[in-house]
């Protein structure tokens, strides 16, 4: 049974910066795509960034530049480092497998999402 464990979301500043973690469980961590969803209040769930298995990384445009994926397969976890945080990144983020990512798709294990506020 696949699990995804994310911590890391909180309260920052404009400009400011954070980290996600999620820790992924349930075997084959090394073959498996990895990505981070987040739904702004009120809105659809989007795409934010992805990591292929391989290592390539690939990135929703609004965060372009600012964000960055990354995994570390010894520890069976992937991040999201979120730096020049704005406003319009506040939303619950969540930690998704096994992604498509060519199509920015998300699969079907989730986690329980982690709360990220920008505030002025």
């Amino acid at each position: 049974q696949v699990q995804l464990d994310e911590s890391g979301g909180g309260l920052v500043q404009i400009g400011g910066s954070l980290r996600l973690s999620c820790v992924y469980s349930g075997g084959f961590f090394s073959s498996i795509n990895m990505g981070w969803f987040r739904q702004p209040p009120g809105k659809e769930r989007e795409f934010v960034a992805a990591v292929s298995w391989s290592g390539r990384t690939f990135y929703g445009d609004s965060v372009k530049g600012r964000f960055t994926i990354s995994r570390d397969s010894a520890k069976n976890a992937v991040y999201l480092q979120m730096n020049s945080l704005k406003p319009d990144d506040t939303a619950v983020y969540y930690c998704n497998a096994p992604v498509t990512v060519t199509e920015a798709k998300p699969g079907n294990y989730w986690g329980q999402g982690t709360q990220v506020t920008v505030s002025s």
